[in-house]
């Protein structure tokens, strides 16, 4: 009989899926059900049990899933990632792990109370001491602190690539401190992982304020006595590791601050339980920085709601590198590989979250072919990624009866993207307004891309995206969350392909002329220069 195995993997989001093999070399995983009595049928079943990750050092103490996989098999228990490396889950480590789970809640209000004081401190200290001094020459520090892992795409990829792929030019050459490696980040920029600690895991908010240790001893091993020009974070939940860094080498601290990690928690996830430390740390940040980079006007307004000042804060929206998208880019392979060719092709890229529409785009889709009867035969949709709002986006698609005329191309690689991209015809920005009727405080990198693409654009007409695109110029516009104004927005590209390559054409120059990540990076380096010392 063929060994079984039992395989858990572990998505970059965060996310466990279980699924079960009956065979090593079998690659299909089969959803299995393990709540109440089904789990008996599967205690001890199995000849080896593995974790699936990223990497190894990212996976942190896995305590209770190591202990779900011990009683499943009765052969061995392993941890593998991408690279095939793999870490026995031993007897003796779950017993460490476990003993140290045992000892952790009561360190528990000692850590919380520890972070609190360290990060008050660091505010008095800011204060107290002369203002920093930027020195061009030396290397800036950039901190990505995120504890996520395995991002292949994505705004977030885009924008940290377009930062610090362009600070050299600037000043002397970056060093990265970061938690994961990012796609499309120059290989030849000196990069240093950052992993997490074996602490706290049970607590879900908790490993996050540990990360502030480690990134201070990964500095301190591998920046150490060099000299660093600035530290640039891209600010993340309960981080102060950059403000830290750059309080004790007394040099500038620019924090990239893209929304509240608390207004996304209440209103696109769950509440944080220790909210209230969260802020105090959110606003130490902002405290301590010398600079203050958001992407929109509603992100400033916020700040300076809150007491930041206006000349503290840079207004800079997102960008694009317009010679990796363009209009020279070859998508017919994609075409061929989708079965689009002859078909007039829209096209969505992103992570489908709860603010990029793809449900609402799903819906207009169905909508379109059903009253326009004849577009069945010659127009696909094309979406590129994947989300929580998948299931909306297929369920909207099913009961529409275009699920067949529809190619969920599922996340593609960072360097990959501009290739689907280019298989469109009509690219589609379908974003929605937040929740509690908040200014929309996004500047999505998917509109950059999409300009420099020189497609023809429908994009919701919501805060910066109308800014940035005039309607009947550079963009076909809707009202955002609308389905029938979606709806005639595609309709009219669709018919109109001389309008299409007109609006194109318009976004495109706009793109180059004033949204390249290498001017937005210049833009960071004027600012910081006109609020510090230069010496």
């Amino acid at each position: 009989m063929a060994p079984k195995r039992m395989t858990v993997l572990r998505h970059g989001s965060g996310r466990w899926e279980v699924g079960a093999t009956e065979s090593v070399a079998t690659v299909d995983r089969l959803k299995v059900s393990l709540r109440g009595g089904e789990l008996l049928r599967h205690l001890f079943r199995y000849d080896e049990a593995r974790i699936l990750t990223h990497r190894l050092d990212t996976i942190g103490r896995p305590l209770k899933l190591a202990l779900f996989l011990r009683v499943l098999s009765r052969g061995r228990c392993f941890v593998e990632d991408e690279g095939g490396h793999q870490r026995p889950l031993a007897y003796p480590l779950i017993a460490r792990w476990a003993w140290q789970a045992i000892r952790e809640p009561f360190g528990k209000a000692r850590l919380l109370q520890s972070i609190d004081d360290e990060a008050a401190a660091l505010v008095t200290r800011a204060a107290a001491e002369p203002p920093r001094r930027l020195t061009s020459s030396h290397q800036p520090l950039y901190l990505r602190t995120d504890l996520s892992f395995g991002l292949k795409a994505g705004g977030s990829v885009g924008h940290i690539a377009g930062v610090i792929n362009h600070l050299h030019a600037f000043g002397g050459a970056p060093v990265m401190l970061t938690t994961d490696v990012v796609p499309t980040v120059d290989p030849a920029i000196e990069v240093h992982l950052v992993p997490p600690a074996e602490a706290f895991w049970e607590y879900p908010e908790l490993p996050s304020l540990v990360m502030n240790s480690q990134f201070q001893s990964v500095a301190a091993a591998t920046v150490g006595s060099r000299p660093v020009s600035f530290v640039y974070q891209r600010y993340s939940l309960n981080s102060y590791a950059g403000a830290r860094f750059a309080v004790h080498h007394r040099v500038p601290y620019v924090m990239e601050y893209n929304g509240s990690e608390i207004w996304m928690s209440r209103h696109w996830g769950s509440p944080l339980e220790h909210e209230a430390l969260s802020q105090r740390i959110e606003l130490a940040n902002l405290q301590i920085a010398d600079l203050v980079v958001v992407v929109s006007q509603p992100m400033a307004d916020e700040l300076m709601a809150r007491g930041v000042p206006r000349d503290k804060i840079l207004v800079n929206p997102n960008g694009v590198e317009p010679d990796r998208y363009s209009p020279g880019i070859d998508g017919s392979e994609v075409r061929i590989q989708h079965g689009l060719v002859g078909k007039t092709v829209i096209g969505f890229i992103g992570t489908m979250g709860p603010w990029h529409g793809a449900e609402v785009l799903a819906a207009a889709f169905a909508k379109l072919l059903a009253s326009h009867p004849e577009y069945r035969e010659t127009v696909r949709l094309l979406m590129i990624g994947d989300g929580v709002k998948m299931g909306e986006v297929t369920a909207a698609l099913e009961a529409g009866g275009v699920g067949d005329l529809t190619v969920l191309a599922g996340i593609v690689p960072q360097a990959e993207g501009p290739r689907y991209l280019a298989a469109c015809d009509i690219l589609a920005s379908p974003h929605v307004p937040n929740p509690d009727g908040t200014p929309f405080f996004g500047s999505p990198t998917k509109l950059f891309e999409y300009m420099a693409m020189g497609k023809g654009i429908v994009a919701s007409d919501l805060d910066q995206v109308g800014e940035i695109l005039e309607h009947g110029r550079a963009a076909q516009m809707t009202v955002p969350g609308n389905v029938d104004s979606l709806v005639e927005g595609l309709r009219v590209l669709v018919e109109d392909p001389t309008r299409r390559e007109a609006l194109g054409a318009e976004a495109r120059r706009l793109a180059v002329a004033r949204h390249s990540w290498r001017e937005h990076t210049r833009r960071i380096i004027q600012a910081l220069t006109e609020r510090v010392p230069v010496s």
